[in-house]
């Protein structure tokens, strides 16, 4: 896989600015401001309602912010649509895998190629050198992809038959053919075995490895704890801290928004 480093190293690959959003007359995000940095596997953290999920929303284009800026790859994409971010090299996962059920693994890839020729009657009929060409090569990748995924043996298997991690793996192969820089995780590891979620957090510390740059929900601090640096704690739709782990699992004003007065374990 390529290295991602488009931005200067003192530039940040992800920047947000008073990040504003509202549904119903409550404030989903109050003012957020945080950094990722290129090359990173950044955390983001919080209690229920915090604002995580509507921050991603929000930064991938899937709904509009009201108020505030999302800087990415030196470029203001600011209330850009959702498949103008994702061309960019900003792609995000969902915390229930989306897809194609009736669709193969291999099939589910192909769709998500980067610079996909897609269908249209001529095309089929015709089937152009340079589309064959472009098919050719995303066939290459999807392999490529699901080999590195372990998904090899599923290929040819329905989105639907896969389990609940495979489904989760997929969702990551998809982000992975549109080649990104930077991706955005929601739960990777919700409802998955022990097994597979290890596996996760192996691959997702070797992409890191190679260049990759990640933001990760995830409410398993156990994984946050081993892959995440820094760790971004949001509460009531704001920044709240932001550090390493041991750092903000120390800080009183995230033992309070997580469990009131009581301290977190050790």
């Amino acid at each position: 896989m390529a290295t991602y480093d488009s931005v200067p190293r003192n530039v940040p690959l992800l920047e947000v600015r008073a990040l504003q959003r509202s549904f119903y007359g409550v404030r989903a995000l109050d003012g957020v401001d945080l950094v990722v940095e290129a090359g990173t596997i950044t955390g983001l953290i919080g209690p229920n309602g915090a604002g995580k999920t509507t921050l991603f929303h929000c930064v991938s284009g899937l709904i509009p912010p009201e108020g505030g800026r999302v800087l990415f790859d030196g470029r203001d994409v600011t209330g850009w649509r959702a498949d103008r971010v994702t061309q960019a090299g900003l792609v995000r996962t969902f915390q229930i895998a989306r897809g194609f059920p009736r669709l193969t693994v291999l099939e589910n890839l192909l769709l998500y190629g980067d610079g996909q020729p897609g269908e249209s009657l001529a095309r089929a009929i015709a089937r152009p050198a340079a589309v064959r060409r472009r098919e050719a090569a995303l066939t290459e990748r999807a392999l490529a992809v699901a080999q590195r995924l372990n998904l090899t043996r599923v290929i040819d298997d329905p989105a639907s038959d896969l389990s609940g991690g495979q489904k989760k793996l997929l969702e990551l192969g998809r982000a992975l053919m549109t080649d990104p820089k930077l991706i955005l995780l929601d739960e990777p590891i919700a409802g998955v075995n022990p097994t597979l979620a290890r596996e996760i957090a192996e691959h997702l510390h070797a992409l890191r490895a190679e260049g990759m740059t990640f933001l990760i929900i995830e409410h398993h601090l156990d994984l946050i704890a081993r892959l995440c640096r820094p760790v971004i704690v949001m509460a009531e739709g704001r920044h709240l801290a932001e550090g390493a782990f041991a750092e903000i699992a120390g800080d009183p004003r995230v033992q309070e928004a997580y469990m009131g007065r009581r301290r977190w374990a050790s």
